[in-house]
């Protein structure tokens, strides 16, 4: 029961990100079309942001709040969880992307063929090599504070929201004009089939993937490398004790 309370929360924060995060341009594009001034970059930056502070502080008790695939990924290959469960929480992940996404179709019908439903898109004149290194360094930077601050139990994880959502807030600023500042795999599947917009579909789960996995690895050799000799000369002391 508790795994699948873990599942339900992965499923539920991933509905809440991208209907946050992609409703936010959709909303964008119903204010101008309007006449009104939009919400624009900032606005999309500072909803994706104050989505992932709110799911985190409401859910990571019980999932961890990954609500994204590169996360989850990043944790497994660093062996932080279990394969089995890895999966289930990548599929519950994509499960609440797609609804999100046809929520989404259903209320904005209009942006679906303008915005394609916030879903993500490369800029105008923006190369696959850029849009990939883009979300490359973007979610290097946010699985990494992931690691710094949820995962790490020295850190202060009380903290953990804020600084996971000010990374977003900044991923989304600098990213948005290249590759719209993904950072997640779910967040760009659930508009992407929800709208039928594929438009190299790839580079938001080849470069969040591959930034996770990369920040994991950097994290574990590097930074966490006193953790793993403090344990070890815990272990050997307390051997000794009771020897």
């Amino acid at each position: 029961m508790d795994s699948f309370k873990k599942y339900i929360a992965e499923f539920l924060g991933t509905f809440t990100l991208v209907f946050v995060a992609a409703g936010a341009v959709c909303t964008d594009y119903y204010l101008r079309k309007a006449g009104g001034a939009g919400i624009g970059v900032l606005g999309f930056s500072i909803a994706y942001g104050l989505a992932i502070v709110s799911i985190t502080y409401a859910l990571c008790y019980i999932s961890g709040a990954h609500v994204n695939p590169a996360v989850t990924i990043a944790c497994w290959i660093t062996k932080r969880m279990n394969p089995n469960i890895a999966i289930k929480y990548i599929i519950a992940q994509i499960a609440g992307s797609v609804l999100a996404g046809f929520a989404l179709k259903m209320l904005f019908p209009e942006a679906m063929y303008t915005v394609h439903l916030g879903a993500s898109i490369l800029g105008d004149g923006v190369s696959v090599a850029q849009g990939l290194v883009m979300e490359f360094v973007i979610s290097f930077l946010f699985v990494l504070t992931v690691f710094g601050t949820a995962v790490d139990k020295r850190s202060f994880s009380n903290f953990s929201g804020l600084t996971t959502g000010l990374v977003v807030l900044f991923g989304v600023l600098i990213g948005s004009p290249i590759s719209s500042g993904a950072m997640n795999p779910a967040r760009a599947f659930g508009p992407a089939i929800a709208s039928g917009q594929f438009s190299h579909h790839y580079i938001w789960w080849v470069g969040p993937v591959f930034g996770g996995m990369a920040a994991a690895f950097f994290y574990d050799t590097v930074l966490a490398e006193k953790v793993k000799k403090i344990m070890a000369v815990r272990k050997t002391a307390t051997r000794q004790k009771k020897k």
